[in-house]
């Protein structure tokens, strides 16, 4: 792909594979930290969103931005975005956002003080994406044995946006 509007759509298609995301962020001493969260929304429009808790967020200030990182894999994709996060407030979102799923961390439903929004936008994406996953990765090696030629490692490339 080599046309700004195919990577960005296949950066989105990717991102709508995913449930989980490692959002990486620095600590007050410099090191990085990553840490588990849900994808909330299955539309990627450069801009991600996680309901967090704000007593154990792992953005601290609610108007600071940061930079960070968030990963997305599988066994058969993965992305990586670069960009910043903040934390926000956003009732709406909270609304829009809440499920049965996040019930289970926030027992007070939506209405609870401690449920935070995060949100994440994305200036850059890396992707990798291999269709047919470990079977076709495990067949494009087998054939670059055979053949000698270089293995195909999929479809892959970097997007700003």
């Amino acid at each position: 792909m080599t046309d700004v509007a195919d990577d960005r759509k296949k950066v989105a298609d990717l991102i709508k594979q995913f449930r989980f995301a490692m959002l990486t962020t620095q600590d007050a001493d410099g090191k990085l930290v990553s840490r588990p969260l849900t994808v909330q929304e299955a539309e990627f429009d450069g801009d991600l969103w996680f309901l967090v808790s704000k007593s154990s967020s792992p953005v601290a200030g609610p108007a600071i931005d940061r930079e960070a990182n968030v990963a997305l894999s599988s066994d058969d994709s993965w992305v990586s975005l670069s960009g910043t996060a903040r934390m926000v407030e956003n009732r709406q979102k909270i609304d829009e956002l809440w499920n049965t799923v996040v019930e289970a961390w926030f027992p007070g439903g939506p209405d609870d003080p401690d449920v935070g929004v995060l949100k994440f936008t994305a200036e850059s994406a890396h992707y990798w994406d291999v269709p047919g996953g470990k079977i076709a990765a495990a067949f494009s090696f087998v054939k670059s044995k055979l053949t000698g030629e270089r293995v195909d490692g999929g479809d892959s490339g970097t997007v700003q946006l």
